[in-house]
């Protein structure tokens, strides 16, 4: 965990956290995707603070930060375990490029059979 800000720093990107009263209640991170595009990971908020638009606040932030790195799209993926997700990215305008059933586990799946969602935004 020591290492998460120096991993996306070493490939271009960053890492940030949201806190609420000293306590961590969300976090992401940004790495480059293509010559035009970052791709958010690891979006994460706390189950104590979900519902309260700290999601909505860091995603604004994640673009806020693509158009800072001059970065016009941001790409991201989620999969059918994440409803909340889903749809905070439609309403926030993303749209939907593909989706595919994983085959096996990944470092973006948990197990074989789940449906991830790719998603884009043009910023």
């Amino acid at each position: 965990m020591d290492r998460v800000a120096a991993y996306y720093g070493e490939r271009g990107g960053g890492f940030w956290v949201a806190l609420r009263e000293e306590k961590v209640v969300g976090m992401f991170g940004l790495e480059p995707a293509a010559p035009d595009a970052m791709e958010l990971r690891r979006m994460y908020v706390d189950p104590s603070a979900r519902r309260s638009g700290i999601g909505r606040l860091m995603l604004r932030f994640a673009e806020a930060e693509c158009r800072r790195f001059n970065v016009r799209r941001l790409e991201l993926s989620t999969s059918e375990l994440q409803p909340a997700a889903l749809e905070l990215y439609r309403r926030a305008g993303y749209r939907l490029l593909h989706e595919v059933v994983a085959e096996q586990a990944s470092n973006k799946t948990l197990g074989g059979g789940i449906r991830r969602y790719y998603f884009e935004k043009i910023l």
